[in-house]
């Protein structure tokens, strides 16, 4: 009987492990597939990617040598997907003079332009389409207006070329011709079709509604890569400091540009071009300062409060603590918008208060300084609740004889705040202060629905605003007015990111040293 349970067991054993072979097999051809569509494409170094990539999660998956690793491989693999990759590919784009208009590579824009065609007017052909059954017919009509090509009985659809044939001025047309709405239902199959007449050498092509024509390309391509248009013969040369197709005398340049390596011509503007350097200093010394100032105040409330919470004498603590951590329990965005209304110039309650008791309405969007103190006051509420639940923790761990100890030596609360409270909290609290100095380094949601940078800064090259920090003002070079300048806007993103490295190295070393 064991003979028999041991066969059924390795029956069995052996069926899931054919099966477990047969589902690996079919996952790698899938993956070969993939890997073949990608080089398609034309991207043959993804290719190998994605099949060094196969490759390496088959063996894992696969050998018993790596049994440990498939538990950390998959978190490995999501880094470096979706951490590692997008920050090496923002550095390399740094490199480059990528942006709206230099989106296409050199190869590409000029296949773009060489594609490009005109009609010839001088063998332009009126057609009609008639319906004889499921096929179609085409009678052509030349300049002149008479009738003397049809094609054959045709199926519309595929891709065909049709040779013409020789119409009599007196044959019958074989149906009426298709209404505009119809014809215009076989645009598709109308442009793929490829009309010659007998003995002609041009080929027509559909040039319009109703419309075939012999299409002419505009461009020519040269040995040495360079393009010259067929109309007048003006000779295009590639320039690839620049990333484009231009005309040495005139200066006239092709539109699209494509990207070329400009090397380190990004870094060089943002601190060698007085233009730009101006508002990108004032906007790098805002975003220092109001991080530290945002941590600053948010940290001296915060702090305040837990410490005037912790007092035992005071009555209702629980119902105080409960409304004063509503402003963290709130959706950020939801405050910062309510807080736009409150501000509000003409209609806002914050100015309606203060037109009541001093007779004043501050322009709190239109003026660089108000607007600045805005954004603090914004933050600093959003803030706040953080800092005070955790000092509220931090207050609970320093032992009660030290305070018992000051009060018999006849010590104030403010002497027992800056001498015990203050040095207790502070060290442990300090690697969090700077983990928030880096939130706030980075802070967009309020810049962009409180401000959105704004007022601008007049005369600069660059649409800056004296209120933008560094994210913001890279999101609109990026992706706004100033051109969708992509390969600065990356510039800028690699520094910032070489910033918050350096927060987050600081903030290590102060974990470590506060063990």
């Amino acid at each position: 009987m064991r003979t028999a349970v041991s066969s059924s067991s390795s029956s069995s054993f052996s069926a899931s492990r054919l099966l477990g072979w047969a589902l690996a097999a079919l996952g790698a051809l899938a993956w070969a597939w993939l890997v073949f569509r990608i080089h398609l494409a034309g991207e043959p170094l993804w290719a190998v990617a994605a099949g060094v990539g196969g490759m390496v999660t088959g063996y894992i998956y696969l050998s018993p040598k790596t049994l440990a690793a498939r538990y950390l491989f998959p978190g490995v693999a999501g880094m470096l997907l979706f951490v590692a990759l997008p920050l090496v590919l923002t550095v390399r784009i740094g490199f480059t003079n990528y942006s709206a208009t230099h989106l296409l590579s050199e190869e590409r824009a000029r296949a773009y332009l060489l594609a490009q065609t005109q009609v010839d007017e001088a063998q332009l052909q009126r057609f009609t389409l008639h319906v004889q059954g499921v096929q179609h017919r085409l009678v052509l009509t030349g300049p002149d207006g008479m009738a003397r090509w049809q094609t054959p009985l045709l199926n519309l659809g595929a891709a065909q070329s049709v040779t013409l044939e020789p119409r009599a001025e007196g044959d019958a047309l074989p149906s009426a011709p298709l209404p505009l709405r119809e014809l215009i239902a076989q645009r598709e199959g109308l442009m793929a079709l490829s009309l010659q007449a007998p003995g002609a050498a041009d080929v027509c092509r559909y040039a319009g509604v109703g419309e075939f024509a012999p299409l002419r390309p505009l461009w020519v391509a040269g040995a040495d890569g360079s393009l010259t248009r067929q109309a007048d013969g003006v000779q295009f040369a590639v320039n690839r400091d620049e990333g484009f197709f231009e005309h040495a005398a005139s200066g006239e340049r092709l539109s699209p540009a494509f990207k070329v390596d400009v090397g380190w011509a990004n870094y060089s503007r943002m601190l060698g071009d007085p233009d730009f350097r101006g508002p990108f200093v004032q906007i790098f010394i805002w975003t220092v300062v109001f991080s530290a100032l945002t941590v600053l105040f948010a940290t001296a409330l915060g702090m305040t409060l837990a410490v005037a919470l912790n007092w035992e004498a005071l009555a209702h603590r629980t119902l105080y603590r409960t409304l004063l951590f509503l402003p963290y329990a709130v959706p950020g965005f939801i405050s910062i918008l309510v807080f736009k209304g409150l501000f509000n110039q003409n209609f806002g309650e914050i100015n309606a208060v203060l037109d009541a008791l001093f007779g004043i309405r501050p322009a709190w969007f239109s003026d660089p300084f108000l607007a600045k103190v805005m954004l603090l006051i914004v933050n600093t509420w959003l803030g706040y609740p953080y800092i005070m639940i955790l000092c509220t923790g931090l207050l609970k761990a320093i032992p009660a004889d030290l305070y018992e100890a000051s009060a018999l030596a006849g010590v104030g609360p403010l002497t027992n705040f800056f001498k015990i409270t203050l040095p207790l909290v502070i060290k442990p609290l300090t690697p969090l202060l700077v983990s928030a100095f880096a939130f706030n380094f980075n802070n967009f949601v309020l810049i962009a629905l409180l401000t959105d940078g704004r007022p601008d800064y007049l005369n600069t090259k660059l649409p800056a605003g004296t209120n933008d920090i560094l994210v913001s003002y890279t999101y609109r070079i990026a992706f706004t007015d100033a051109g969708a300048n992509f390969g600065l806007a990356a510039a800028i993103s690699t520094m910032i990111f070489i910033i918050v490295a350096a927060m987050a190295l600081i903030n290590l070393r102060l974990t470590k040293a506060a063990k």
